[in-house]
């Protein structure tokens, strides 16, 4: 993983100061998240090998980071923005195949690639608000994740594990479709708007549906 790491840390720097004139805040983020998947790999994971599978997520996480600067750079190009997270987006899922076609799936690597989707809803959704794209109330869109992991701490039933679910994964992708969505430059606000209500209303009947499914059987 450090080799990898090592290579698009390299190819973050160089995107982020051509871009931002400044690389600080993308390779802090990126650096943050590669040491907490790395803490991840040496504990939970069971190959031999990283695979290519892990590599191509490792590669959306620079790209987040690369729009985590864009954060702190709101005047950047919003069609450089759109492409990096319509690339973030269309690689999600070729790790999971290339994860199966290679016999490397894991626990591990369903984990870094749920966090690396929800470190892209958040940035995306802080994204919209900075840029005066969108109101506070994408924020919904963007944090839910989060609001579930820290509800967690209170009640701790939140935090055991949960059934594999094709609701739960379709509706992430309509998730991060609807904020990749409102961030083409052309998108009106007349469709913007409506797409990003009911993909907010779909997330959050998602949380409830797992949300009574654990207390359930907290019992």
């Amino acid at each position: 993983m450090l080799g990898a790491s090592a290579l698009f840390g390299a190819l973050l720097l160089l995107a982020s100061h051509y871009t931002f004139g400044a690389a600080t805040a993308p390779l802090a983020a990126f650096a943050v998240a590669v040491t907490i998947a790395a803490y991840g790999l040496t504990h939970s994971y069971v190959h031999p090998v990283l695979g290519l599978c892990n590599v191509v997520t490792l590669s959306r996480v620079a790209m987040v980071a690369f729009l985590f600067g864009a954060v702190l750079v709101p005047e950047v190009s919003a069609w450089l923005v759109f492409v990096v997270a319509l690339a973030t987006f269309a690689l999600d899922g070729v790790d999971g195949w290339l994860a199966r076609r290679a016999g490397l799936s894991s626990d591990f690597g369903a984990r870094f690639d749920m966090e690396t989707d929800a470190g892209l809803g958040a940035v995306i959704a802080v994204l919209l608000l900075v840029t005066g794209t969108t109101g506070v109330e994408i924020l919904v869109l963007g944090f839910m994740r989060y609001a579930f992991v820290c509800a967690g701490v209170i009640w701790p039933a939140l935090q055991a594990p949960l059934p594999h679910s094709i609701r739960r994964k379709a509706i992430c992708v309509v998730q991060i479709a609807a904020l990749i969505l409102l961030l083409f430059p052309p998108t009106p606000e007349m469709v913007g708007v409506p797409v990003a209500t009911i993909a907010a209303v779909l997330l959050v009947w998602s949380f409830l549906v797992d949300i009574l499914w654990l207390a359930k059987h907290a019992e």
